[in-house]
C-alpha cells in the first residue's frame, strides 16, 4: 500500500440475496483514496454509489475483499471496534441533513462529542471552532426550523467535523439545496480540504458539483469506467 493512500480496497465483492435471486453490486472492485484529496464519485442510480460510501464508512460489510485503512483491514473488526474506529475517523454529511430538530446548531453539533471523554468546556471549544470554520457562530442556538437549508447543511457539515475525522463521506450533499447555496457548501467542502487537509468522498449526481473535486470516478453496473481530474478544484 502507498504511503499517501488512507483507504485501498482490494478485490470488492458485494451481493444482496432478495428472495431466491442474488443481486451482484460489486465484483471485483478495486479503488485507492489518496489521503487529501476531494473525490466525486458519479454515476446512474443503482451504480453502487452508495453502498460504496456505506463500506467505506464501516456502515456495511462487503461480501469478500478487504478494506485497507492505513494499513489495517477493518471489515474484519467487530461491531464494537468498527465503531470506535468509525467515531475517530469519519465524518458523514447526508443529502437530507438529519439533525434533531429539537436540538439547537450548537447541541446537534454536540452529539458525536458525547461518545468521547470530554469535559463540557473542551466540547465547548470544539463546537464553537466548528460553527466558526462554517460561517454559523452567530447561529449556534439557532434550531434547524429557524435556518435555511444552507445552514443547516453547515451545521451537518460541522457536527462531521467536530471530531477531527480524516476523511468525510458525502451523499448527495447538495442534492436539496439551490444552486447558490449548494456553491457555498461545497466551497466549504473544497476550504475543509486544500486548508484543513480533510479527505473528501462525495457521490453526486451533479457534474456542476463534481467540478469542485480534484478527481472525478464515474461508477456504473458496479465498476469504474473513467475518471477526470478537474481543473477548477486546483
Amino acid at each position: 500500500m502507498s504511503n499517501n493512500n488512507l483507504f485501498e480496497l482490494k478485490n470488492i465483492a458485494k451481493r444482496f440475496t432478495k428472495g431466491k435471486e442474488t443481486i451482484t453490486i460489486f465484483d471485483n472492485l478495486c479503488m485507492d483514496i489518496t489521503s487529501e484529496h476531494f473525490i466525486a464519485i458519479m454515476g446512474p442510480s443503482g451504480s453502487g454509489k452508495t453502498t460504496l460510501l456505506n463500506m467505506l464508512g464501516g456502515v456495511d460489510r462487503p461480501t469478500s475483499g478487504d478494506i485497507i485503512y492505513e494499513g489495517k483491514a477493518i471489515q474484519s473488526l467487530s461491531e464494537n471496534a468498527l465503531a470506535s474506529w468509525r467515531a475517530a475517523n469519519i465524518g458523514f454529511i447526508f443529502q437530507f441533513y438529519n439533525l434533531m430538530p429539537m436540538l439547537t446548531a450548537a447541541q446537534n453539533v454536540e452529539l458525536p462529542l458525547l461518545l468521547k471523554k470530554l469535559s463540557r468546556s473542551e466540547r465547548k471549544k470544539k463546537i464553537d471552532a466548528a460553527l466558526t470554520l462554517v460561517g454559523l457562530a452567530d447561529r449556534a442556538k439557532h434550531k434547524p426550523d429557524e435556518l435555511s437549508g444552507g445552514q443547516q447543511q453547515r451545521v451537518a457539515i460541522a457536527r462531521a467535523i467536530v471530531s477531527d475525522p480524516k476523511l468525510l463521506l458525502c451523499d448527495e450533499p447538495t442534492g436539496d439545496l439551490d444552486r447558490t447555496t449548494a456553491t457555498e457548501v461545497l466551497q466549504t467542502l473544497q476550504l475543509l480540504n486544500q486548508e484543513f487537509g480533510k479527505t473528501v468522498v462525495m457521490v453526486t449526481h451533479d457534474p456542476a458539483a463534481a467540478e469542485f473535486a480534484n478527481l472525478q470516478l464515474h461508477l456504473d453496473k458496479g465498476e469504474f469506467i473513467e475518471q477526470h481530474k478537474s481543473e477548477s478544484a486546483a
